[in-house]
């Protein structure tokens, strides 16, 4: 894999570009449309406008660039513990906009990220990560069991903008 950086925190066009990942993804692979797009940035606008850098985690993994910093070249993956969502779905921080680009799928960068993800709720003292998925995207399911995420419930929803086998994944401190 191309040397990728990882910086912390909202920076310059980080919003822009991990909806792009996220809607480019899932209307070439899932026929998400608009809706979707427009819910992703709508949701990490309001999650930057709360963000506590004490206990919210944003990670952005760029190519190019400052490699000491991460910022100015092109963001290929992203991941975020949000601890203070006000309409928690489940008692425990969420994990949200995981993703990683094409190029770079397949070649770790999501397991870095993730352990960056879990290495910061385990240093906060959460005891407890939730995430949503939907049924389908086993790379992204087999990654999630891999870190101690189980599946807790799953049901029909729409939530993504269109109907989906939606998945709740749990993951406890021991």
């Amino acid at each position: 894999m191309t040397s990728v950086a990882i910086s912390r925190g909202w920076q310059p066009g980080l919003i822009g570009s991990v909806t792009a990942l996220h809607s480019k993804f899932y209307a070439e692979n899932w026929d998400f449309d608009a809706y979707f797009e427009a819910k992703v940035a709508r949701d990490m606008a309001n999650f930057f406008d709360r963000y506590n850098p004490e206990t919210d985690l944003t990670l952005a993994a760029t190519i190019g660039g400052n490699p000491e910093t991460g910022t100015g070249g092109t963001i290929v993956g992203s991941i975020t513990i949000d601890a203070g969502e006000p309409d928690r779905a489940v008692n425990g921080v969420h994990l949200r906009w995981f993703i990683t680009d094409d190029t770079t799928r397949g070649q770790g960068l999501g397991r870095m990220l993730m352990e960056h993800a879990i290495q910061h709720v385990e240093a906060c003292g959460f005891d407890k990560v939730y995430l949503t998925s939907f049924a389908g995207l086993e790379p992204a399911r087999h990654l999630y069991e891999s870190f101690g995420f189980e599946l807790e419930s799953e049901q029909e929803d729409e939530t993504w903008g269109r109907a989906v086998s939606e998945q709740l994944f749990v993951w406890e401190q021991n």
